[in-house]
């Protein structure tokens, strides 16, 4: 089974309105990782990077300028997840933007059964929380200490260890 552990960093919360800024990932197959990544930067075009967004990834206007259009990677990413199931922390606010992004371009979204979440698997193995990325971090004793703003492939590469863990580890 070929699983894409991803995420996304964006200009804001609204999908509707804000952009993919970055998206990150990490192929498994059969649960293990076989060193295939996705990383890549996007232009948020005409949109700004919210003040709340840059605190929390620290990608700025100013280094997005120069970077390819979503249009320009798109083939790239859906060449990357071709046949993969896609896996995401809070999979409804990155497949959100993903769909948006896709929309914008005319192609068919992914479907929700292509999708897992690991936040819900989370939230169904330890209902007492705390769930966040990192807390989850700590119960697996998966070392985050590296990890001071929020990034795509290494949110992924955290991801996909936790994601091994959740589901029984090696």
């Amino acid at each position: 089974m070929r699983e894409i552990i991803f995420d996304t960093e964006t200009t804001g919360l609204e999908s509707k309105l804000d952009r993919v800024i970055e998206i990150g990932g990490i192929e498994l197959i059969n649960h293990f990782p076989t060193g295939k990544t996705l990383h890549l930067y996007i232009s948020p075009e005409d949109r700004k990077v919210h003040p709340d967004a840059l605190a929390v990834h620290g990608i700025t206007d100013e280094f997005l300028k120069d970077k390819p259009k979503f249009a320009d990677v798109v083939n790239e990413i859906r060449d990357f997840f071709e046949g993969a199931r896609w896996v995401a922390h809070n999979a409804t606010f990155d497949m959100g933007f993903i769909n948006a992004e896709f929309a914008r371009l005319g192609i068919e979204p992914v479907a929700p059964d292509l999708v897992t979440d690991t936040l819900s698997l989370a939230r169904r193995k330890h209902p007492m929380g705390p769930n966040s990325l990192d807390a989850l971090c700590r119960r697996y004793g998966i070392d985050n200490s590296h990890r001071t703003k929020h990034g795509a492939l290494l949110d992924s590469e955290l991801l996909a260890e936790v994601y091994i863990e959740m589901i029984g580890g090696r």
